[in-house]
């Protein structure tokens, strides 16, 4: 009998061979041996179908060569009424001015992105948009407004008519507030406000003051901000003690800056350390330039990431972990939790992971009143126009962004990570178009990091951790 190439992907780790089924979504352990005949005939089964353990395996379904035959996302025959009844989340952009200039801010002169102008939001574009959001969210019992800029706290006053005039309009609905600041804008008046209504805040600190300051400064001054945001931390927490629970970190990861240092911080220091973060590196989408990584950096990330695992793994106290580095033992809980659910078989119509739904998921309004998929999108590139509080929203560029796996056809069905990619609509847009070349581009970087994944999961389940 001819076999198809089994639609899989082969890896191992110190203590095992696995399989990857893409069909199934699933992991299998396997024998070395078994391990080696697939690799050694992975384009046709015929020579090994005599072996036990693989017969086996296509007896309980896996190793099929089936893949996907049309790119669609799921959602995609649902998207008009999904637009219309399940929008849950808005984010206004109230200005594009800040008060500081950050060397990796999106705004700043290094990215295609945007750049700080005196567009300010107006009270009538800001309360189209909240009225957009009531009109559009019958079916969601939940809804979120979120307040980012620029810097937000700018807009403050524009921010108090904007949740109460939400209030009034919110019977039936759990309503939400949360904001995006730099922290440099807080005051009692503000803190008082946001305390009496629950609003989540989201503040951006990168770390001890030395490296804090090194790329977050005043725009007027050029001084750095470490100062300024600790001081109104303290008379926050002073103000409003149990409020801090609401506050939480925005830490951007230096990859050039010293990584224990920042971690060091965040573990130790009196205003942060029983505060949520979340962490990320400095992005490079739409940089003009990329920041390289130092292998000290690499080095010192791995260390604290490994020791994460050992204290899941019941060998090391938590007090000697990493408040960051636990972000990596997080994707692999949400791995294991919501990525790897087993199934009978890819569809004929699917669209690879990455993609959320515009407008839905997430919902972005600029200054200007323009809807865009969401804040890490450029406003520069046309593409990512979704529509506007005028129009309401373009079906037809929604459908174009959800389905961006259409740019690469061929490339999507054949690959192993499928299932599991994280490319969205922002890395195949070059500013004039939605490249698929560009997409593809990323390719690499999903299934190395994909795979890595796999094996410190499958490293840790050898070990006895149970997710």
């Amino acid at each position: 009998m001819q076999y198809n190439t089994p639609h899989i992907h082969l890896f191992k780790t110190p203590g095992g061979y696995y399989i990857y089924d893409v069909n199934r979504n699933t992991i299998v352990r396997t024998e070395k041996s078994t391990y080696e005949k697939l690799k050694s005939n992975s384009s046709d089964l015929s020579a090994v179908e005599g072996d036990e353990d693989i017969r086996e395996l296509l007896d309980r379904g896996y190793l099929s060569s089936n893949k996907v035959e049309e790119i669609e996302h799921h959602a995609t025959s649902m998207l008009g009424f999904y637009l219309e009844n399940k929008v849950s989340a808005l984010t206004l952009q109230l200005t594009q001015q800040c008060n500081l200039r950050c060397e990796y801010c999106v705004y700043s002169g290094s990215y295609h992105n945007r750049g700080h102008a005196n567009n300010r939001m107006s009270r009538e574009t800001a309360l189209k948009a909240i009225d957009f959001l009531f009109t559009h969210s019958k079916d969601a019992k939940r809804l979120n407004i979120g307040f980012y800029g620029g810097e937000p706290l700018l807009e403050f006053k524009l921010i108090k008519e904007c949740m109460e005039y939400a209030m009034k309009k919110s019977e039936g609905k759990l309503l939400t507030f949360g904001i995006t600041t730099n922290g440099t804008l807080l005051n009692d008046e503000i803190a008082d406000f946001f305390e009496k209504h629950d609003v989540s805040v989201l503040i951006s600190l990168d770390g001890p003051k030395e490296i804090h300051d090194k790329n977050r400064k005043q725009n007027i001054s050029g001084c750095g901000s470490f100062d300024t945001i600790m001081e109104n931390l303290g008379k926050l927490r002073e103000r409003h003690p149990a409020y801090m629970k609401k506050v939480s970190f925005s830490v951007v990861v230096d990859p050039t800056s010293n990584y224990t240092c920042v971690d060091k911080f965040f573990t130790s220091y009196e205003l942060v350390k029983d505060s949520k973060k979340v962490s990320s590196l400095i992005s490079s989408r739409y940089a003009k330039n990329e920041t390289a990584a130092q292998d000290s950096f690499i080095k010192e990330r791995n260390y604290e990431v490994f020791k994460v695992y050992l204290h899941k793994l019941g060998r090391l106290d938590v007090k000697h972990t990493s408040v960051l580095a636990i972000d990596e033992y997080n994707r692999l809980k949400n791995l294991h939790d919501t990525s790897l659910i087993p199934a009978k078989s890819l569809s004929r119509k699917e669209h690879h992971g990455g993609p959320c739904i515009p407008g839905v998921s997430r919902f972005f309004v600029n200054a200007k009143g323009d809807f865009y998929p969401c804040e890490r999108v450029s406003e520069t590139s046309d593409m990512m126009k979704i529509g506007s509080v005028d129009t309401g929203f373009d079906l037809e560029s929604v459908d174009r962004i959800l389905n961006i796996g259409r740019l690469s056809k061929e490339s999507c069905r054949n690959c192993w990570a499928f299932r599991l990619c994280y490319v969205c609509v922002s890395m195949a847009d070059d500013l004039t178009q939605l490249s698929g070349e560009k997409k593809i581009s990323n390719c690499r970087n999903v299934r190395r990091s994909t795979e890595q994944q796999f094996k410190n999961y499958c490293t840790l389940r050898e070990f006895g951790h149970a997710f």
